[in-house]
């Protein structure tokens, strides 16, 4: 083709309708489809949510300022319920047993898992078998390891003292003795989330650079300190949002107490959850059980306001 015939034909390509874009409409129908089908996928789980958990608790927020007995009409009392509740005897005992099982718990089972993920992650050899192990009991349903338990703690035939005596030493009244009941319980409850701590805990270590080890090796330190100043400075995050998370669900503890010692002996294992289940079902008294819900649930939201500041500020930096 000459230059004379392709400035000819210029014109006619120039002048070619383009492809017309989609209509705009129709892509607006698509998205909305999109998200109203998003939206149905949710729906179940809203509806969940609020009949298991908004309403319930919003519920109990009411019925903390009722006098409330099944097959009578509700009656409004205001604070009367806290009143009573405040001077109740067992309430003191309930936050004191609350609050020791809570700060003995960060003692025992707080440091237990962190040292087991040290040496779980220092491990050459059967790194897998192990951690099956550490993770066998969480897959224990909690009622079936409070009754071994109790089993295990019973001052007569119980393994405990079978193997004190193996030993010649001391028996123990364990979960029957006033003194040691609470202590007991702790160990259970510790020995039963042992594994989730401990895998956590060891996903932190194994995300540690391990250059940070050479330096510090390098510059003559030890095992106690690679783990003071290298360790725990790279995993305080997570230890501060487990510590949170433990005191927590510890200051919930229920099944231990109510399975194992039923609140005894004379009221030193009666937790809070435990007394609110006691006047709920126990005495029938279920404006008083949620107005001690209420308290616990304040308490608990403080916490967790907390919590959530925190790992906030963690992601935003």
């Amino acid at each position: 083709m000459t230059k004379t015939a392709a400035r000819r034909d210029a014109p006619a390509i120039a002048a070619r309708p383009l492809p017309a874009p989609p209509p705009v409409g129709g892509r607006g129908r698509r998205l909305l489809q999109d998200q109203l089908q998003a939206y149905g996928f949710l729906l179940g789980g809203l509806v969940c949510f609020a009949l298991f958990s908004w309403y319930p608790a919003i519920r109990a927020v009411v019925i903390a300022f009722q006098k409330y007995t099944p097959g009578s009409p509700p009656e409004w009392v205001g604070t009367a319920n806290f009143t009573r509740v405040l001077h109740d005897p067992e309430f003191a005992a309930a936050w004191r047993n609350t609050l020791t099982f809570t700060l003995l718990a960060l003692l025992i089972g707080f440091a237990i898992p962190f040292v087991l993920a040290l040496v779980l992650n220092e491990l050459r050899h059967a790194k897998a078998f192990f951690r099956v192990v550490v993770y066998l009991p969480v897959m224990i349903p909690p009622v079936v390891s409070a009754l071994l338990w109790k089993w295990f703690y019973d001052p007569g035939a119980g393994l405990a003292n079978e193997a004190l005596r193996l030993l010649h030493l001391p028996t123990s009244t364990w979960s029957n003795g006033t003194d040691t009941a609470l202590v007991s319980l702790v160990i259970v409850a510790t020995w039963a989330n042992l594994g989730g701590t401990v895998l956590i805990y060891l996903a932190a270590l194994q995300s540690i650079p391990g250059e940070l080890y050479e330096a510090a090796e390098l510059d003559g330190a030890n095992l106690l300190q690679r783990v003071r100043h290298v360790t725990i400075p790279q995993t305080r995050f997570v230890i501060l949002m487990l510590m949170l998370l433990q005191i927590i669900a510890t200051m919930q503890v229920f099944t231990e107490p109510f399975v194992i010692t039923g609140g005894g002996p004379e009221n030193a294992t009666v937790t809070v959850l435990y007394l609110i289940y006691k006047y709920a079902f126990l005495y029938n008294d279920f404006g008083g059980a949620c107005a001690l819900s209420v308290m616990l649930l304040v308490l608990l939201g403080a916490f967790s306001a907390v919590y959530l500041r925190l790992t906030r500020s963690e992601g935003d930096a």
